[in-house]
């Protein structure tokens, strides 16, 4: 893959095709409007991005195919997280479908909305671990979009499926907006304890304050992300369009760019490109 900027989680919506039910309520309004691609493209050219990962933002079957669709037709897009079933017991089937498709081999990993899942325990279910387990033998990633009480549940699940690599999205959204970093920082490093996970430095403009957020703010978190994983275990994801909530694009990247400063050129080619073309085995 050429040199440049690596945006492992981004997302794309056209509410002409399909409504995101997910946007309800005045503070979210700014998203009830399209996202596609066009829109995308230059904001990531004008910061150096040269391939990004698009991900999955409702529970509906037809959304991934039409993401990989988009996928096959862009060379910026260089991997599609999808959703499907776990618990479904043909899950083996639909993935093989989804592979077969158009741009089905950008197709590198498969998430469900966790962090909307009422049961606690739900990734630790015997019939999800079963559909863990597939995603593994497909030689998928599966991203994790749960919420910081949820990480004890995925660290069980991490460590019940060692063949299957855990991505952390949104460092597990921990509390920044009050200053909170216990428990989620030792729930965050018995995570990154286990060998089979990697966390995302994406979503944390939106959980701390949207408008009076600073660097200063965000730094606890991706301090402790950084010691508990490292930077070959740690990928950027800009996670446009919601980061518009709270920054731009830019102000995005730049935060991610300040944070990580005391590390070494190495480190930071790995946090920004390296990382993410590695652990989704992105197409050079």
């Amino acid at each position: 893959m050429a040199a440049g900027i690596v945006d492992a989680h981004h997302h794309l919506w056209d509410l002409g095709v399909r409504d995101q039910d997910w946007i309800t309520g005045a503070a979210l309004e700014p998203l009830r409007r399209d996202f596609l691609l066009g829109d995308y493209q230059p904001l990531a050219a004008q910061d150096g991005v040269r391939a990004s990962v698009v991900v999955q933002t409702v529970t509906v079957d037809a959304e991934t195919p039409e993401l990989l669709a988009l996928a096959a037709t862009s060379d910026l897009i260089a991997g599609v997280v999808g959703w499907a079933d776990l618990t479904a017991p043909d899950l083996t089937d639909r993935i093989a479908e989804l592979t077969a498709r158009p741009g089905g081999d950008k197709l590198v990993g498969l998430r469900h909305q966790v962090q909307s899942e009422r049961d606690p325990d739900w990734l630790t279910r015997a019939d999800v671990l079963h559909g863990l387990v597939a995603v593994a033998r497909a030689g998928l990633v599966y991203d994790l979009v749960i919420t910081a009480g949820q990480l004890p549940a995925a660290a069980r699940a991490a460590a019940a499926v060692p063949d299957l690599l855990f991505v952390l999205d949104h460092l597990g959204k921990p509390a920044i907006a009050s200053g909170s970093t216990q428990p989620w920082a030792a729930d965050l490093r018995r995570l990154a304890a286990l060998p089979n996970t990697a966390g995302k430095l994406s979503g944390l403009v939106t959980e701390a304050d949207w408008v009076n957020w600073q660097h200063s703010d965000l730094r606890p978190y991706t301090d402790a992300a950084l010691d508990a994983f490292g930077p070959g275990r740690l990928m950027f994801g800009s996670d446009w369009p919601v980061c518009t909530l709270a920054a731009s694009y830019g102000e995005v990247l730049q935060a991610a760019r300040d944070l990580t400063g005391d590390v070494s050129d190495t480190e930071r080619e790995a946090i920004f490109a390296g990382t993410a073309t590695r652990l989704y085995r992105l197409r050079r």
